[in-house]
C-alpha cells in the first residue's frame, strides 16, 4: 500500500528536501556533461583512437564517480516516500488523496510552500492550485 501525505506532513519534510536538492542541482549537471564527453570519446575511438586509452580511463572513472555522488542524492530523497520528477527543476511529488482518489502534490524547488497537486497521469503541465 502507497504512503499518502497530507499537505502538513508533505511540507513538514520541504526544510529537509531543500538542501538535497541543490547539491542534486549542481551535481547533476557536472555528470550530464561527463556523460556527453564519455560518449564523444567513445566515437572518437571507432576511428583513430589510439593513445586515448588513457583520456578514456579517467574521463570513466569520473563519470562513475559523478553519477555514484548523483545516485546517493536521489536515494536520500527517495526514502522521504515522495517521487523525484526532475532533478534540474527541483521537482517533486507527494502521493496523497483527495476525494478518495489518488493524486499528487507537487513542489517545486524555490516554491513556497506545497500549493499544487495533479492527477497521477497528469504531470506538471496539469498542476492545479489546492485551494
Amino acid at each position: 500500500m502507497a504512503r499518502y501525505f497530507t499537505r502538513q506532513e508533505a511540507e513538514s519534510l520541504l526544510p529537509q528536501l531543500e538542501p538535497l536538492l541543490r547539491e542534486l542541482q549542481q551535481r547533476y549537471p557536472a555528470m550530464q556533461t561527463l556523460r556527453q564527453e564519455l560518449a564523444l570519446l567513445h566515437q572518437r575511438m571507432q576511428g583513430n583512437g589510439h593513445g586515448l586509452q588513457g583520456k578514456l580511463a579517467q574521463l570513466t572513472k569520473e563519470a562513475t564517480a559523478a553519477a555514484e555522488e548523483v545516485n546517493q542524492l536521489v536515494q536520500r530523497i527517495l526514502r522521504f516516500g515522495c517521487q523525484l520528477k526532475d532533478p534540474q527543476m527541483g521537482l517533486i511529488d507527494f502521493p496523497a488523496q483527495r476525494e478518495g482518489r489518488e493524486i499528487l502534490l507537487c513542489w517545486r524547488l524555490g516554491e513556497q510552500g506545497i500549493n499544487w497537486w495533479h492527477e497521477t497521469d497528469a504531470g506538471f503541465q496539469g498542476r492545479q492550485p489546492l485551494e
